[in-house]
C-alpha cells in the first residue's frame, strides 16, 4: 500500500491518540523522540556527546531556578527518552557535565572550570552558555544573570541541543553570551470561547504551552478575564473561566514569568457612581483571585466606548483598588477606536495632567495615530507597549499584503497563518519606539509568529530562518529541522502571488508531502507538524479548485459568446442588441443550459477529492492534538469567521455563483430580444468601450491605475498606502460578482486615489464606480483634479454602480486624478473608503471652438 494513503487510513486513530497523548501526559507528544539516525560520523566531529550527562546544580537555587533546571531535565527526556541526574556535588571522576544556576551561585564550581570565564555583561534576563573540555571533563555551563536569565539559558540550551532517540549532541564551539533587547516579550492567551483552541486546553495544556514560549524567551503573558466581549460560556471548557484564569496567573508565577490581565471597561455609563462601584467590585473579585498580576491594560474601545475623561477617572479609582492586592502592579491605556476628538482630549489629559497612577501606553490595532506619532505627542514619561496583531489575515492591523480573494474566501480570518519574514519586518521597524510587546492572540493559530516576535524581541538580528530551524528542530526533530523550517517559508510564500499563477504552492504541498512520508508516529503526534501539513493541503486544494473554477467559467462564457454567431447583430457598445434577432428560442435556451451545465460540473465533477480528504482527516487531528475548532457543527466552533476552515473549504473561489444566478435569471426573461441583451451586457460587463478603461481594485493584476503608495514593507499598517480588503465569509450567496467582495481601500483620512494619463484631451469621460467594502454605513467622496465630483454619501445597497460625468477642466494635459475620502475624524477600525471597480468611459468628442 502506498504509504501516504496508508498514512490518511490512520489519521483519526492518530489524533485520537494525540488527545490521549496530551491529556494523559501533559503534552509530551510536542517534540517526542523520534528514531532517527544521526548524522554521519564524519558529521558529527564538532559535536560534544552529552548523552551520559549530568546536571549540576548549587544548592542555593531558588524555587523559580529549580523549576528551570527540572524544566531542562524534562524536556530533553520527552525528547530522547533519558533522564538526565541532578546532584549538587561536582562527579568524582571525568564526565560530562551540564552547570546550571546564576552566575553568582555557580562560582563555587568555578574551581571545576578552568577556562570558562565569568561573563560581567549579561544585562537582566540574559544568560551565557559555554561548551568546555578541561581536566576535570567536559560539558555545558549555563549562567544566568539573575533568576529569569536561569529560565532563559535552560530555554537557550534546549534550542541548541540535537536530541534524537538516545542521544543528546551539542555544538562543542558553543559560546553565546546573550540579553534581551527588549524588556517586555509577551502573548495574550485568552481562555475563552471566541479563541479557535485556547477554550479547550487543560491546565496541564497550558502549562506547557506557557513552558514553550519561555523556551523561546516569552516574559509575560496576557490573560482575559470571565466577563469580556464574548459569551460567558464554551462547551470545550475544562474549568469556570476565572478558576482557569487562577490556574493560568499560578503557573506564569511558577516560571517567574510576569501577568498582565486585558480588562475591557464595557459598561455603558461610567459616569454613574453606581456603575463604578460595580465595576470596581467585579474587577477586584477577579485581582484578589489571582496569585499574580504584574500589570493591567485597559484597551479604550472594542470593546468599550467610554470618553477619555470618565475613563480615566474610572481607571484611577481601579489602580487603587488594584493596589489592595498587588501594591506593586501597573495600570495601561491604549486610545483604541478614540475618533479625532476623544484622541485629543486623551493627548490633552496626559500633557497636561501627568497622571502619576497612570504606567503607560499601549499601540494597536484601531488607533489613528502612527506609532511615531503617538509617541511623539505623549509625554515621554510613560513608555509605550505594543499590542501587535499577529492573529488574523485581513481586518486587521497586518493584512496579508495582496491576498488572493480565494484565500480570502477560504481560509478567512483566523486560518494558520505563519508569516516569519513579514512579522521580522514588522519587529525591527515598531520595537525601537517601545519596551517591547503583548501579542494579541486568539488561538494557536498564530504559534510561528508568537516565537518569532519573542525571539526578535530578545535579538532583532536574528536571521528568521534561524528562528525556524531552533522552532523545528525542537518542536518537530531533528531530522526534519531544515526540512520543516523552510516549508514554513514557503507556506509564507504561497500567499504572495495571485494563487491562480503562484505554481509554487504545489511545490510547497511536494514538500510536505515528503515530509509526511518520512514521518514516524511521533511526529504525526506533533500537532505543529500537524498545522503544517494542514496549510499545505488546504493551500494545494484551494489552487486546484481555483484553476478548475475558472476554466469553468471560461468554458461557459464561451459558449455563451455563441449568440455573436451570424444571424445575431450585436449593438455597438452601450447600446444592446439590434432588433431582427433570427435564432430561434429554442435554440438560446439551450446555450444557457449547456453553460449552466458546464458550470455544474463544480458540484458534480468536483477536483482534487484525494486533498479534500485529507484536509478533512488533518482537521479531526488536530481537534483531538491541540483542540483546534475548525468547524461549527463538528467541533463547536464559536462561528465560521472564528477559524472555522473547513466549514468554508468548498466555498466558491470564483465568479461561478454569481454567474450561475445571472443564467438562470436570464433564462426566465419573456423574450428572445430580451435574452440577448442580457447576455450580451453579461458578456461586457467589464467593458469600458473603445478609449475606456477598466480597473479591477481588488486585483492586484487588474489595478493599472491605482496609486499603491509606499506599500506593506514600509508601510505594513498601509496608513500610507492602499490595501485590498476582502468580504468574508460570502455573506451575498451569488447576488454580487467576485470582483465585488474585494476592494481597494485606504485608512483613517487618508485619500485612495487613482491616476490615469494619456488620456483624449479633446473627448469627455464618465465614471462608472462601485462602491463595495465591509462599511457600507461609511459615507464616501469623490474628487477629480481636486474638483468635487460628489460630496458624502451613502453607499449605495444592495452594492449597484453608480455613474458620473467627469469636468472637462478636471483633465489637464490629458492627466487625470481621482482621490476617494471618508468622512474625517471617525478613528473607530479606519475603514470605510473602499471602492471595488472603476470604469473611465470615453464618450463623444467634445467640440472643438472655431479658434483652436
Amino acid at each position: 500500500m502506498d504509504r501516504r494513503k496508508f498514512l490518511k487510513s490512520g489519521a483519526r486513530i492518530l489524533g485520537a491518540a494525540a488527545a490521549f497523548h496530551w491529556l494523559a501526559a501533559m503534552g509530551q507528544a510536542e517534540g517526542a523522540a523520534l528514531p532517527a539516525p544521526l548524522a554521519p560520523a564524519g558529521e558529527q566531529g564538532n559535536l560534544l556527546d552529552l548523552t551520559n550527562a549530568v546536571v549540576v546544580t548549587p544548592e542555593r537555587l531558588s524555587r523559580r531556578e529549580q523549576r528551570a533546571v527540572s524544566m531542562l531535565v524534562d524536556e530533553v527526556g520527552k525528547r530522547t527518552g533519558i533522564c538526565w541526574r541532578i546532584t549538587h556535588s561536582w562527579p568524582g571522576s571525568p564526565a560530562e557535565t551540564i552547570v546550571i544556576g546564576s552566575q553568582k551561585e555557580i562560582s563555587e564550581f568555578r574551581p571545576h572550570l578552568s577556562g570558562v570565564t565569568p561573563h560581567n555583561s549579561l544585562r537582566a534576563e540574559g544568560f551565557a552558555l559555554r561548551a568546555w573540555t578541561n581536566a576535570q571533563g567536559r560539558g555545558v555551563m549555563v549562567a544566568g544573570a539573575d533568576e529569569r536569565g536561569v529560565l532563559f539559558g535552560a530555554g537557550g540550551l534546549l534550542r541548541k541541543l540535537r536530541m534524537t532517540k538516545g542521544r543528546i549532541l551539542v555544538d562543542e564551539r558553543l559560546n553565546l553570551v546573550t540579553s534581551p533587547k527588549y524588556s517586555l516579550r509577551g502573548h495574550q492567551l485568552g481562555y475563552r470561547p471566541k479563541t479557535n483552541s485556547y477554550d479547550g486546553w487543560t491546565v496541564a495544556m497550558w502549562e506547557q504551552y506557557i513552558r514553550d514560549l519561555a523556551v523561546f524567551g516569552t516574559n509575560s503573558i496576557e490573560l482575559i478575564p470571565p466577563r469580556s466581549d464574548d459569551r460567558p460560556d464554551s462547551p470545550h471548557f475544562w474549568l469556570p473561566p476565572l478558576q482557569m484564569m487562577v490556574e493560568m496567573s499560578r503557573i506564569a508565577d511558577r516560571y517567574g514569568l510576569d501577568v498582565w490581565i486585558w480588562y475591557p471597561a464595557m459598561d455603558r455609563d461610567y459616569s454613574d457612581p453606581k456603575t463604578v462601584d460595580a465595576a470596581l467590585k467585579e474587577w477586584g473579585q477577579t485581582f484578589q483571585s489571582l496569585p499574580r498580576v504584574n500589570a493591567v491594560f485597559v484597551p479604550g474601545g472594542d470593546p468599550g466606548r467610554t470618553e477619555p475623561k470618565v475613563l480615566l477617572s474610572l481607571l484611577e479609582k481601579q489602580t487603587e483598588n488594584l493596589h489592595r492586592y498587588h501594591p506593586h502592579a501597573q495600570m495601561w491605556i491604549s486610545p483604541q477606536s478614540f475618533d479625532e476628538r476623544w484622541m485629543n482630549e486623551f493627548l490633552e489629559i496626559l500633557r497636561g495632567n501627568q497622571p502619576q497612577w497612570l504606567s503607560g501606553v499601549v499601540f494597536g490595532p484601531q488607533i489613528s495615530l502612527s506609532l511615531p506619532a503617538l509617541r511623539k505627542r505623549i509625554p515621554s514619561r510613560y513608555p509605550i507597549r505594543l499590542y501587535p496583531d499577529i492573529t488574523h489575515t485581513l481586518k486587521c492591523q497586518f493584512p496579508v499584503p495582496d491576498w488572493d480573494l480565494a484565500f480570502a474566501l477560504t481560509e478567512g480570518r483566523e486560518v494558520i497563518n505563519p508569516r516569519p519574514e513579514g512579522y521580522a519586518n514588522i519587529v525591527r521597524r515598531y520595537a525601537p519606539n517601545s519596551i517591547g510587546f503583548i501579542s494579541y492572540s486568539e488561538g494557536c493559530n498564530d504559534d510561528v509568529n508568537k516565537i518569532v516576535w519573542s525571539s526578535l524581541a530578545w535579538n532583532p538580528e536574528t536571521p528568521a530562518i534561524e528562528i525556524l530551524r531552533e522552532y523545528s528542530r525542537y518542536f518537530i526533530g531533528e531530522s526534519v529541522a531544515e526540512g520543516f523550517a523552510q516549508g514554513l517559508l514557503a507556506l509564507e510564500r504561497n500567499w504572495r502571488a495571485p494563487l491562480i499563477s503562484n505554481e509554487s504552492v504545489m511545490t510547497t504541498l511536494r514538500e510536505f508531502q515528503e515530509m509526511e512520508d518520512e514521518a514516524s508516529p511521533h511526529d504525526l503526534l506533533k500537532w505543529r507538524f500537524q498545522q503544517g501539513l494542514y496549510r499545505a493541503y488546504y493551500d494545494a486544494y484551494i489552487r486546484s479548485r481555483l484553476l478548475y473554477e475558472t476554466d469553468l467559467e471560461r468554458q461557459a462564457l464561451a459558449k455563451l459568446e455563441e449568440v455573436r454567431r451570424p444571424g445575431v447583430r450585436p449593438a455597438p457598445f452601450g447600446v444592446g442588441a439590434e432588433k431582427g434577432y433570427s435564432g430561434s428560442e429554442l435554440g438560446l435556451s439551450a446555450v444557457l443550459s449547456e453553460a449552466g451545465a458546464i458550470l455544474d460540473k463544480t458540484f458534480t465533477a468536483p477536483v482534487a477529492a484525494d486533498s479534500r480528504t485529507r484536509i478533512l482527516e488533518l482537521g479531526e487531528a488536530l481537534y483531538q492534538s491541540i483542540r483546534m475548532q475548525l468547524s461549527v457543527e463538528r467541533y463547536r466552533a464559536e462561528a465560521v469567521g472564528r477559524g472555522a476552515t473547513l466549514d468554508t473549504l468548498d466555498a466558491s473561489v470564483s465568479n461561478l455563483p454569481w454567474l450561475r444566478r445571472r443564467i438562470e435569471e436570464i433564462r426566465a426573461t419573456p423574450s428572445g430580444e430580451d435574452t440577448i441583451k442580457a447576455i450580451l451586457a453579461l458578456l461586457d460587463r467589464t467593458n469600458p468601450g473603445p478609449g475606456g478603461f477598466y480597473d479591477d481594485l481588488g486585483d492586484a493584476a487588474r489595478q493599472p491605475h491605482l496609486v499603491r503608495g509606499l506599500g506593506s514593507v514600509q508601510d505594513p499598517e498601509f496608513r500610507s498606502s492602499s490595501l485590498m480588503g476582502f468580504s468574508y465569509p460570502d455573506e451575498a450567496g451569488g447576488k454580487m460578482p467576485a470582483a465585488w467582495k474585494r476592494w481597494a481601500e485606504s485608512l483613517y483620512d487618508a485619500p485612495l486615489e487613482m491616476r490615469y494619463s494619456d488620456l483624449d484631451p479633446g473627448a469627455r469621460y464618465r465614471i462608472r464606480v462601485v462602491y463595495a467594502g465591509d462599511s457600507m454605513t461609511k459615507k464616501i467622496r469623490l474628487a477629480a483634479g481636486g474638483i468635487e465630483i460628489h460630496g458624502f454619501i451613502k453607499k449605495p445597497w444592495p452594492v449597484a454602480p453608480l455613474e458620473f460625468d467627469i469636468p472637462k477642466e478636471a483633465i489637464r494635459g490629458g492627466e487625470l486624478k481621482l482621490s476617494w475620502f471618508r468622512e474625517p475624524g471617525l478613528g473607530g477600525n479606519g475603514r470605510g473608503c473602499q471602492v471595488a471597480e472603476v470604469w473611465l468611459i470615453r464618450q463623444e468628442a467634445a467640440a472643438r471652438a472655431p479658434d483652436s
